[in-house]
This record gives structure tokens, sequence and C-alpha cells, in this order.
């Protein structure tokens, strides 16, 4: 069931609210890993490997924003939306590893303060 915004004009179904599946960052083309690899098909890979590759993946966000912020201060990007998509990327892809860790250290910290 869809709610209709109090606002017509706040309507979020237009093509640019669609997301797409992401695309693998350059590092995963080269390892031959990407979107459509699934991590239960692979058999052993660890928790860390995961973890590792998540990080190595939030990096690459957060450069491929800073080389797009970068282009639009130097008047060399030509499609100032598609900056905005990549710094929007990688700022979502930090608050989610952001809360991830904090709910890991809560979960940890829980764990210990548990009496047995």
């Amino acid at each position: 069931m869809t709610i209709p915004p109090i606002d017509p004009s706040l309507m979020t179904a237009g093509p640019e609210w669609q997301i797409d599946a992401v695309a693998p960052t350059p590092a995963e083309i080269e390892s031959g890993a990407g979107a459509g690899a699934d991590a239960d098909a692979t058999p052993g890979v660890s928790f860390g490997d995961m973890l590792g590759d998540s990080l190595r993946t939030l990096q690459a966000r957060q450069d491929e924003a800073a080389q797009a912020a970068q282009a639009l201060a130097t008047g060399q990007a030509s499609d100032p939306t598609s900056v905005v998509m990549a710094i929007e990327k990688a700022q979502l892809s930090m608050q989610l590893a952001s809360t991830i860790r904090t709910k890991a250290v809560e979960s940890f910290n829980d764990v210990f303060r548990t009496t047995v």
C-alpha cells in the first residue's frame, strides 16, 4: 500500500528516486566480485573477509566522492547531478557503517554486562 504525499510536489515516484543495484567498484571488477556476487554462494568466505570488503567499498565510495567534488570545484565536472549523487552515496555508506559500528559496540557491551 502506497501512502500518497501531502503535497504532490513531494512525490517520490520518479525515476530519480528508483534505487538500482549497486554498481561494483573498480576493485570488485578486478577481483571478479560484484553486485551479482552472492556471499552465501561462495564457500570459505569469512565474516572478516566480508567486513574487509565492505570497508574497501566504503573507502572507494569516499574516494569517488572526493574526486567528483574536486572535479566540480575545478570546473571539470560536466554533470553536477552525478557529483551530488556520488557524495550522497558516500554519505549514506558512511552513515550505514557508523550505525553498524554503533550496534556492534552496543552488543559487545551487552555481552560483557550479562551476568552468568
